[in-house]
């Protein structure tokens, strides 16, 4: 039987359902590139919520940035939806879109609804082994018929970074949806205190608007910034150190090194994709980590950032 994408017109429209994350929004990137590499004559669009759709500006391989509303779908007039997300709202907005070819995940609760059940990656990949995120959701191209090339780094679009300082700066993220993956504020002081006075660099926090940044308040904080302005402060950063979760991914998008410390998820699924980092784990969960171990973490990746081209 031909593949999906054998079966789409030249100049076909596409839609792509992500909806949230913002870890899983930046690793849907390289897919996009694997995709419109191999087919550059597809229309693509992305599905998501507001609150991510800056992830996505600028990036060329997507024609069109849709709001995850039935209606959108249909102006769209999509021949194939792809779902990534799977749950059911993403499933209701894959039929309402009408589009005569539906793809997804074959694990996907109402998965009997698309016409190309995705199989798992390891299938697709030919080895039976735990896969990165970045991995599995471009297995999803492979098995629509894009050949298995090497997985890029995820694509974010920045405008020129800040000025911070002449020296450079670093960028830490001390903060995580759970206990379980948040290291302690003072080991983040600790760090910072050995970037401001042994490696010549500002820290500079990065939190969210219900963040308590009450800890860090002698450092340069930005607070609740617009997605698109963390992007531009991670792409001129010199090193990132932080909690396992969406900023070290763009961080690492920008090919920045990265620190990333991990409690309860699983470092072989998450850790930041295709740039130099130290991804730091305890058996006794993320409060067994010690600042030492960070601050040599630090000390191995504290190269100057290469420019970007």
């Amino acid at each position: 039987m031909p593949s999906v994408l054998e079966r789409l017109p030249a100049g076909s429209r596409i839609a792509v359902i992500r909806l949230r994350s913002l870890g899983d929004c930046v690793l849907t990137t390289p897919a996009f590139d694997l995709l419109k590499s191999h087919r550059p004559d597809l229309r693509i669009a992305v599905v998501v919520e507001d609150r991510f759709r800056e992830v996505f500006e600028g990036n060329r391989d997507i024609e069109r940035i849709l709001p995850p509303q039935a209606g959108a779908l249909l102006r769209w007039r999509p021949r194939l939806v792809l779902n990534l997300h799977g749950g059911t709202r993403s499933m209701a907005l894959t039929m309402a879109a009408g589009a005569p070819l539906r793809a997804g995940f074959a694990h996907h609760r109402y998965s009997f609804l698309y016409s190309d059940r995705i199989p798992r990656a390891q299938e697709i990949l030919g080895e039976e082994r735990p896969v990165h995120t970045a991995e599995h959701i471009a297995s999803a191209m492979f098995s629509m018929g894009v050949p298995q090339y090497p997985i890029p780094r995820a694509k974010l679009i920045a405008a020129p970074p800040p000025d911070i300082v002449p020296g450079g700066y670093a960028v830490l993220h001390p903060f995580a949806s759970e206990q379980a993956k948040t290291w302690p504020a003072r080991r983040f002081l600790e760090v910072a205190t050995h970037l401001k006075n042994e490696c010549g660099l500002e820290p500079v926090f990065v939190a969210g608007p219900g963040d308590n940044t009450a800890a860090f308040e002698n450092y340069r904080i930005w607070s609740g910034a617009p997605l698109g302005e963390v992007k531009n402060l991670m792409a001129g950063a010199h090193i990132f150190i932080g909690n396992d979760s969406g900023p070290a991914h763009i961080a690492a998008a920008f090919g920045v090194p990265v620190v990333a410390i991990f409690g309860s998820s699983n470092p072989v699924t998450w850790a930041p994709w295709r740039t130099e980092a130290r991804v730091l784990t305890s058996p006794n969960g993320i409060q067994g980590i010690a600042a030492a171990e960070a601050i040599a973490a630090v000390d191995a990746l504290k190269r100057v950032k290469e420019p970007q081209a």
